[in-house]
């Protein structure tokens, strides 16, 4: 099947009833004609062509391939339709990883400064040196603590994102329950992603640095190579990036091991990477431009709010300066959770729009949808339709997942 991409001009890619009997029903709705409303489907509208329906909408977005501003709106409405699953997710999780953060490392730098300053002169060095060590070590655990985090949120939003798509709503503690059955998953698909970054910028710092280290010529060759081998990794970054993007929606979604997640991400991009990375780039970059636009302006009309309150620095200069960080710091983190959430929404939106194209997704949401507003006895036990259809198989004779939210 080719790649299409005008959904104006889209085709279905399900083959015809005589093609697989068994798993096409004879009155499953097609683009192109119009079915009875049996499941909440609206008629055609009046003036429209004789025969013709436009795709149902049951949820978040239309049951057909995305348009390009489709994609771009919809993560910001993932925000508005179910506002304390993803944006109290978001909040929760940044804000008990950001306490954890300072309390930690608060703490641990509060008492090895102590340490220096009650140390004898001659061992100042010494103690210098172990108390920095312990400030780097005691970041492990907040940074563990923030790779979970992000985890446990990717999944929880991939999760609403798919099911909101349904026409479902669901519950922050079903979300929760359900991302947690592949968090560790996530968590270890984040800490590869994470290592591979590591690697990356270690090896150049290295070798800039024993360049430097040389001296002489050697510099300008350590200059040119910081230069271009950091644009490089950028390039590099930037492409394994998008052709992986889509893996923690497979992962959650399609139950896959990481190895399986990454093939299928790789194969699903195939022919969409400037679109992919288009799509995701843009959205970042409105949310970036977003923040800094409310961030900036309040960070410098606290700091003058200050400065006209107490212009002789009559109070201590601590109280204003912890003030302000306190503030920004909250609005910061109201912004963030913002920012993951809809940045998290996308990723999942463009793996839901590549299924719909290559593989004639929005037909099996389709019939899911009709057959759970049917209300016919089998509703209740319906296969998970984001299953690939080999899994679809395997599974169609047995009851989903207990506690599944599609159960």
């Amino acid at each position: 099947m080719g790649d299409v991409t005008d959904p104006q001009n889209w085709q279905s890619p399900t083959p015809g009833p005589s093609a697989d009997p068994a798993g096409q029903r004879p009155d499953a709705p097609r683009y192109g004609e119009h079915a009875a409303p049996t499941g909440g489907f609206a008629a055609a509208p009046s003036g429209a062509p004789n025969g013709w329906a436009p795709p149902p909408k049951p949820g978040l977005i239309p049951l057909r391939p995305l348009g390009f501003g489709t994609l771009l709106a919809a993560p910001f409405q993932v925000l508005k339709r179910n506002p304390k699953a993803t944006f109290g997710s978001a909040l929760l999780v940044q804000a008990v990883s950001l306490i954890i953060s300072l309390l930690v490392i608060g703490l641990v730098t509060y008492f090895a400064v102590g340490r220096i300053e009650a140390a004898p002169i001659d061992e100042q060095d010494a103690v210098s040196a172990g108390a920095a060590l312990t400030i780097v070590l005691s970041a492990i655990l907040p940074i563990a603590l923030s790779v979970i985090a992000s985890a446990l949120l990717q999944g929880v939003i991939v999760l609403e994102v798919a099911r909101a798509t349904l026409g479902e709503k669901l519950r922050l503690n079903v979300l929760w329950r359900t991302a947690g059955r592949r968090l560790w998953t996530l968590v270890l698909w984040t800490l590869v992603l994470s290592a591979a970054l590591l690697v990356g910028v270690g090896l150049i710092a290295g070798i800039v640095t024993l360049l430097v280290l040389l001296g002489g010529t050697w510099i300008v060759l350590a200059v040119v190579i910081g230069i271009f081998g950091g644009l490089g990794l950028l390039v590099c970054g930037a492409w394994l990036f998008t052709r992986t993007s889509l893996v923690p929606s497979l992962i959650v979604l399609e139950r896959l091991t990481i190895r399986q997640a990454v093939r299928r991400s790789w194969s699903l991009t195939i022919g969409y990477f400037w679109r992919t990375l288009g799509v995701q780039f843009l959205v970042a970059t409105i949310v970036n431009v977003i923040t800094q636009v409310v961030v900036t302006p309040l960070s410098f009309l606290f700091s003058i709010s200050f400065s006209l309150v107490d212009p002789n620095g009559a109070l201590d200069s601590f109280i204003p300066s912890a003030i302000v960080y306190v503030l920004v710091l909250l609005v910061s983190l109201v912004l963030g959770a913002i920012a993951a959430v809809v940045q998290s929404a996308t990723t999942a939106l463009i793996y839901i729009d590549l299924r719909m194209r290559k593989e004639g997704l929005d037909l099996e949401l389709q019939r899911f949808v009709e057959a759970a507003h049917s209300g016919s006895p089998g509703s209740q036990a319906l296969p998970d339709p984001y299953l690939p259809v080999p899994a679809q198989n395997r599974r169609s004779s047995v009851q989903p997942d207990v506690g599944s939210p599609w159960a």
